[in-house]
């Protein structure tokens, strides 16, 4: 069949940071998948792992660690907004962490045979030629590696981990961790310098096994040591001498979700919360930053400035889990755990300012942090990054923050292990597109699935599954810069959160409420049906779709719902069920005076990969519009589309019969707006809402942040 291309022209407008004044803010601009650096013809299915980055000293080439694959990559970044394959060096061993000295890499690489016999060695490669032109050995297993600000000596955490799979995984397990000092002369290892550091007997749980995880050098050459497991930190001399120690401490925590219920409850409280700090940076030659991811025992979702005598400078509680619900990025899953998880901390100066920037393992996040008053840092931007980030490195020669986001999840049909680069540009903040920041009680949100335009000028958008616990219709204001939830109504059934519901559209009935469409399932734990709630949320009846049809049904239900000028409410069935053709999905019509259910197919794009299907309708103006989209990410989407079906001739068919085919035009094609970001392609391209006067409203899902970046995108497309 030919589709038909619609005269609709219009431009793309991108919410976050559009009217504001243009200030200096960091911008994503590129981001690079760290399977293109394999050589030809090699599986590019296996497994790749982007950890810990480093930059050359000219800022040219970035260089990172890649466990699964046991090598060193490397990017060549002579033109940040189009990263190129540097290749990888095949290294022979697991590698730990990598800093560069010059054009030099040194790489900690493990090559231990067993948790009990940890060894390793740390090498050093010329980022020019890719040659190993040094090694020393280390006597055990390596963690984090540093380099001195003068570039005279490498620090090495020997951590010579745990296996935690060994009785209750606690401590202590032998052999203890130390630290290494190892010099360095003319980008050359002297190995015969080489120092180890004894940690153990300072303190902590288990000071018989301090099981050193993080390093990091000040101007001074002091080095701190987090001792992760221990909630330990101690700061060392260039000469090996230990300057001082003490505990991270605890922190208490309120207004947490605690429980993973598949609900967004942020009333917890806990006390007494080990810090457990995970990676640490020197801020200046007295304070450092730590990122306290936590362990085995704690995990305060938070991050701390010590002084390096050990008082707390600033403690950031749960504001920074705080501002990650606030767009979207919390991942409810690991409420019982960590949280958010901060793993890893960076600081650098960019223009003058100092900044502490924060990852957040789990929320997939980067905060941004002036900490001008080390006593006070203010939040200044929320940065988007690919699936945990790991590891950052700072370029401020070239205004270039670079994130390494390590999550490989090919076989799990997810996004691959990404390198992102961002700039400091004198222009708005791109992210984020929609926040529920502003309002009086915090709200959480995320996996936004359909939208609808309200009479009073608001979008209203639904959760899905992942939040059975909780099904929700969210208030949006888009008419602020981002655009701000200023409303969060659980969807209820005699008073409590209505059951088993996986919502996937929204509706106006005309009269206050909201026909809501609940995607089933085959095995008929959740059933297609379609929801009539009033202004409160409070289920008034409940349309499910006939047995006759639904008996081939499959997993993908119903996607999206709308009401017509005649008040028929129509559901768009998200895919191909047993008794349709290929490409051919169903357009459901219900018409709520007789009962009656009448039906259209619409004709779906062959898919490349995977499969294609319909995300959304809306009718506007006489029309339908859809979104037609694959279920592929990154390079290999082809269809994120909006297109448009005029019933005009169309007379919609009996259930069970032959249904007319529809004729679709192409609105939109969304792929350029889902690049303009410089991320990759998001693959659920799901919420649409059409206002008054024509302008379409797009959202993405992002799954409830569950094998996902957390990543939303909410834009417009506005007519001419």
């Amino acid at each position: 069949m030919t589709m038909k291309l619609a005269t609709l022209t219009s431009v793309l407008a991108i919410t976050a940071g559009a009217g504001l004044a243009q200030d200096m803010n960091f911008n994503r601009i590129a981001s690079f998948p760290v399977a293109s650096n394999m050589a030809e013809g090699e599986d590019t299915a296996r497994e790749t792992s982007a950890e810990i980055i480093a930059a050359t000293a000219d800022g040219m080439t970035l260089v990172y660690t890649d466990s699964p694959l046991g090598a060193l990559g490397m990017i060549d970044i002579t033109d940040p907004a189009n990263p190129q394959p540097g290749g990888n060096i095949d290294l022979g061993g697991e590698p730990t962490s990598v800093t560069v000295i010059g054009s030099t890499a040194f790489v900690g690489i493990n090559t231990s045979e067993s948790y009990v016999e940890p060894s390793g060695r740390i090498a050093a490669f010329d980022t020019a030629t890719g040659q190993e032109t040094g090694s020393c050995d280390l006597g055990g297993q390596p963690d984090s590696l540093a380099s001195a600000k003068d570039g005279s000596f490498v620090a090495v955490a020997i951590e010579n981990e745990r296996d935690e799979d060994l009785g209750d995984g606690g401590l202590p397990q032998m052999p203890a961790g130390f630290l290494v000092l190892v010099g360095v002369a003319d980008g050359a290892l002297d190995c015969d310098s080489l120092q180890k550091v004894d940690l153990t007997g300072l303190g902590g749980d288990t000071p018989e096994d301090p099981e050193p995880e993080y390093v990091s050098i000040n101007g001074l050459g002091e080095t701190v040591v987090t001792l992760q497991e221990n909630n330990y930190l101690v700061v060392v001399s260039k000469d090996g001498e230990v300057i001082s120690h003490f505990s991270a401490g605890t922190v208490d925590l309120d207004g947490i979700d605690v429980v993973e219920d598949d609900a967004l409850d942020f009333t917890g409280s806990l006390r007494d919360v080990p810090r457990e700090p995970d990676s640490v940076i020197w801020i200046d030659d007295d304070h450092f930053a730590t990122a306290n991811e936590g362990d085995w025992k704690g995990g305060s979702r938070g991050w701390t400035i010590f002084s390096k005598t050990g008082d707390v400078v600033y403690e950031s509680g749960a504001s920074f889990e705080h501002a990650l619900i606030e767009i979207g990025h919390y991942p409810e899953g690991r409420s019982e755990n960590k949280g958010v998880e901060p793993e890893s901390v960076t600081f650098d100066t960019f223009g003058g300012t100092p900044f502490v920037f924060v990852g957040s393992e789990r929320g997939s996040a980067v905060g941004v942090y002036d900490v001008t008053d080390p006593a006070n840092p203010v939040l200044t931007q929320l940065l988007p990054s690919g699936i945990g980030p790991e590891g950052y490195v700072t370029i401020p020669d070239r205004n270039l923050l670079v994130s390494a986001n390590e999550n490989d999840l090919f076989e799990d049909g997810a996004a691959r292990s990404h390198v992102m680069l961002f700039e400091y540009q004198d222009a708005p903040a791109a992210y984020p597109h929609i926040t529920s920041a502003g309002s009086e009680e915090l709200i959480g949100w995320g996996a936004l699935s359909g939208m609808v335009m309200g009479e009073d000028g608001m979008i209203y958008g639904v959760t899905d599954s992942f939040y059975l616990g909780q099904p929700a219709i969210l208030t949006i204001d888009a008419s602020e810069t981002p655009a701000r939830i200023t409303d969060k109504m659980v969807v209820t059934m005699d008073g409590a959160p209505a059951p088993a519901l996986d919502l996937e559209g929204i509706a106006l009935d005309g009269e206050g409420g909201f026909w809501l469409a609940n995607e089933g399932r085959a095995d008929g734990s959740r059933v297609n049906k379609i929801v009539h709630v009033d202004a409160s949320g409070a289920i008034l009846e409940e349309v499910v779709v006939p047995e006759s049809l639904t008996a081939n049904a499959t997993n993908s239900g119903l996607e999206g719902v709308t009401v017509d000028a005649d008040g028929t409410i129509w559901v768009a069935v998200q895919r191909e069920w047993k008794d349709d053709q290929p490409q051919h999905v169903k357009l459901l019509a219900y018409t709520p005076g007789t009962g009656g259910w009448t039906g259209v197919y619409y004709p779906t794009e062959k898919p490349d990969y995977g499969w294609v299907g319909l995300s959304e309708i809306v009718f506007h103006d006489g029309a339908f519009y859809l979104i037609e989209r694959d279920n592929q990410l990154g390079d290999l989407a082809k269809t994120k589309w909006i297109t448009r079906v005029s019933l005009d001739g169309v007379e919609p068919g009996e259930l069970g019969g032959d249904l007319p085919v529809v004729e679709k035009e192409l609105v939109r094609d969304l792929l350029p707006d889902l690049t303009s970001t410089g991320g990759y392609v998001l693959d659920k391209v799901e919420g649409l809402a059409i206002g008054p006067d024509g302008t379409l409203y797009i959202s993405t899902d992002n799954d409830g942040v569950d094998d996902h970046s957390g990543e939303t995108m909410f834009w417009t497309v506005q007519a001419n």
